[in-house]
């Protein structure tokens, strides 16, 4: 095995002897959406009630592929926005691509590397051109990437609540739902309460807390008792932008820490690996700035022993079947929040709905592409603007 300091990323298999099939970029449509959600969804920095998004429509030789970024309102997870995105997307990205051959997603890669972040925003685009290259291909995303698993463990992703009462009673809807996973949102005053609300009324559930880097390392000591709880993981629970105050913070922790923020590329999973910062690491392909560069991550961390598990954002359809593909791969080894799609929304802008099974799985899709169809219906009631750049 290599090791991390002349580690370099081998993405062959991912096309395993074939390459793409170069696709000319004839235009770009940016769906600018708002969709309801079926209940709020309070974290340590906002509560949200409907979520926004941008959908990346690409056209190419007649086939049409679609990404979700999944930017949305308020800078609270980045710095990205739903506006800064369409202003990035429009403005930089799309004359990069427009009118050009591209080979893979590598190419794109490349071809938008001047462009300094807006991790979420270049992402809805590669999501966008895997819908197309799996179409051409006559193959699923699942395919392509090489997944193992005909469905993944899911698990829920619980806001904070109004009580610790509430969110018992809130878990427990889910848990009577199927669900054999609960992660509960945490922020200093609304952390160990919860915590131990939810181990109580079930001591053998698969819980884990998620603190969105509400905590300083001053915390640490207060947030000691999580360690009596049997969590699965406490995830980024310092700064969106630190790595070596985590590895203080695990030194002092039985539980394994896991980071999502603060992972935005795939160097960064190596700094992580390389100063024992965490023991688990959360793959959102958004945060990461594509699937491919999740996919690094996926066998970086495959190759250094450290599980893997695929984060969510509240996604559309779309997005949601992009998870499930990248969740089907082999070191998923730890359910996702890629919840049923009636978790979040009454009505999806794709005509497929996930479902959850009665073992806490959801199917991946298996047709080319993503695998979903779009309600052209439902996606225009939800858009609030749209741009059509050719």
């Amino acid at each position: 095995m290599a090791t991390l300091a002349s580690w370099r990323f081998d993405f062959g298999h991912l096309y395993g002897s074939e390459t793409f099939t170069k696709m000319k970029i004839e235009s770009i449509t940016l769906h600018h959406i708002s969709m309801p959600l079926v209940s709020p969804f309070e974290t340590s920095f906002g509560r949200e009630t409907d979520r926004q998004c941008v959908i990346v429509e690409i056209r190419s030789e007649g086939l049409t592929g679609y990404g979700e970024c999944v930017a949305t309102r308020d800078p609270g997870y980045n710095y990205e926005t739903a506006g800064t995105a369409i202003h990035i997307l429009r403005d930089f990205v799309a004359p990069l691509i427009l009118g050009q051959d591209l080979k893979d997603a590598l190419d794109f890669q490349n071809r938008v590397s001047g462009i300094r972040g807006h991790q979420l925003a270049k992402a809805g685009v590669e999501m966008a051109l895997w819908d197309l290259t799996g179409k051409r291909e006559g193959k699923s995303l699942k395919q392509l990437f090489g997944g193992v698993r005909d469905k993944v463990e899911v698990g829920v992703s619980i806001g904070i609540q109004d009580s610790p009462q509430k969110l018992v009673e809130t878990a427990t809807e889910y848990v009577h739902q199927g669900y054999a996973r609960v992660k509960i949102k945490i922020k200093p005053g609304r952390d160990v309460e919860d915590a131990q609300a939810v181990r109580n009324a079930f001591p053998n559930l698969r819980l884990q807390v998620d603190a969105n880097s509400a905590y300083s390392m001053n915390d640490a000591d207060r947030l000691k008792p999580l360690d009596d709880l049997n969590l699965l993981l406490i995830e980024q629970p310092l700064f969106e932008d630190d790595i070596w105050d985590h590895h203080k913070f695990q030194q002092k922790f039985k539980t394994p820490v896991c980071l999502d923020e603060s992972i935005v590329s795939p160097r960064h999973a190596r700094y992580a690996i390389e100063m024992n910062a965490c023991k688990i690491i959360n793959i959102k392909a958004g945060r990461l700035g594509g699937l491919s560069q999740a996919v690094m991550v996926h066998d970086l961390c495959l190759q250094h022993n450290m599980p893997v598990w695929c984060g969510g954002m509240l996604e559309t359809g779309i997005g949601r079947a992009s998870n499930l593909a990248l969740a089907s791969m082999p070191n998923f080894t730890l359910p996702g929040d890629v919840s049923a799609s009636d978790r979040y929304y009454q009505r999806d802008i794709t005509n497929e709905r996930f479902t959850l099974n009665k073992d806490s799985t959801i199917d991946v899709p298996n047709s080319p592409g993503l695998g979903v169809t779009i309600d052209e219906d439902a996606l225009k009631s939800y858009t609030l603007a749209k741009a059509v750049v050719n």
